[in-house]
């Protein structure tokens, strides 16, 4: 019965898709902090700089879950939470390099 289900044959995609988004959220966090406290002590500034932050890599989520997500069968691991991880903040990298010709 699970062997039918699309959403477990996307368990791993998905896992390893959500504890990465988590973790950005923290480095979402800490580097919109960084950014805002070297272009000026503002609030305003560093919340901005959060919410692009954020925006960027929820998009980054959407496209490589579409891209990549059917072809992820391999089991959850630390490496590869990593690697969706980095892969979130380099998706338009990746993007590019998919294109054909």
């Amino acid at each position: 019965m699970l062997e039918n289900d699309p959403l477990w044959k996307l368990r791993h995609a998905l896992a390893g898709l959500g504890l990465a988004l988590i973790a950005s959220v923290v480095l979402a966090a800490l580097l919109g902090a960084f950014v805002g406290d070297l272009f000026g002590d503002s609030y305003h500034r560093r919340v901005a700089i959060y919410a692009a932050l954020l925006v960027y890599v929820l998009v980054g989520a959407g496209v490589l879950f579409v891209k990549v997500a059917q072809h992820e069968k391999r089991p959850l691991s630390p490496g590869r939470v990593l690697l969706w991880t980095a892969s979130l903040w380099v998706w338009p990298i990746l993007l590019k390099g998919r294109r054909p010709g």
